[in-house]
């Protein structure tokens, strides 16, 4: 069976992110006893001057994007139906606002460490888009923690402190210098990207391709 390295460019605030994750493990388990995968979990802030008291969502795709709120309240609606097609659930009503992760980032950089990474992953999506909390805030990112089984007292020291800042910071510096710009982004064996809220399909033929030309 061949293992392949994925690395996985996302933000916790990006739903495409937490549509693509599904979707990258419905594929990984259509291939079970094919392609085994190594999954690292790779910083991009989507919004990282965003301050920590976040900002009103419609207003701020208004900002960014041009979307009015009607057209904002379009695409919630498709999200919430395609994360329902691959077992994730969007509770739009509750995620009024948008915030900033950079502390999120640097948790899921000690996760990564602890073996813990993909678990925090799933608990941070489903504490933003599920229950509408903010993935910046001290309390929400340390339950989290716990429920990704990782040790909350020392979560605790480095929410705390400004420890992994440094290391999250150059990691997603990296990836804007290899060409990310949007997410999800995932880089298969450090070569072959994958971009966007692709179907399982999709991965499971791209990852499938993989092995192959590399064996």
């Amino acid at each position: 069976m061949k293992t392949l390295k994925i690395d996985f460019v996302s933000d916790v605030s990006c739903p495409w992110c937490a549509i693509g994750l599904n979707t990258l493990e419905e594929a990984l388990r259509r291939l079970d006893g094919e392609v085994a995968a190594e999954l690292h979990f790779q910083p991009f802030e989507l919004n990282p001057q965003m301050g920590p008291e976040g900002q009103d969502i419609d207003e701020h795709l208004m900002e960014k994007y041009g979307a009015t709120p009607e057209q904002s309240a379009r695409t919630r609606e498709a999200i919430r139906a395609r994360g329902a097609e691959v077992g994730f659930d969007f509770r739009m009503e509750k995620r009024s606002r948008i915030y900033n992760t950079f502390d999120a980032h640097r948790l899921l950089h000690w996760a990564g460490i602890e073996g813990r990474q993909q678990a925090l992953k799933h608990a941070l999506f489903g504490a933003y888009f599920t229950r509408g909390e903010n993935p910046g805030a001290k309390d929400v990112l340390l339950r989290a923690a716990a429920e990704a089984g990782l040790d909350a007292k020392r979560a605790e020291e480095i929410l705390s402190s400004g420890e992994y800042a440094q290391e999250t910071r150059e990691q997603a510096r990296f990836w804007l210098d290899q060409g990310i710009h949007s997410v999800p982004a995932v880089i298969i064996n450090e070569r072959y990207l994958v971009q966007g809220g692709q179907p399982p399909e999709a991965f499971e033929q791209a990852l499938r391709q993989v092995a192959q030309s590399d064996a």
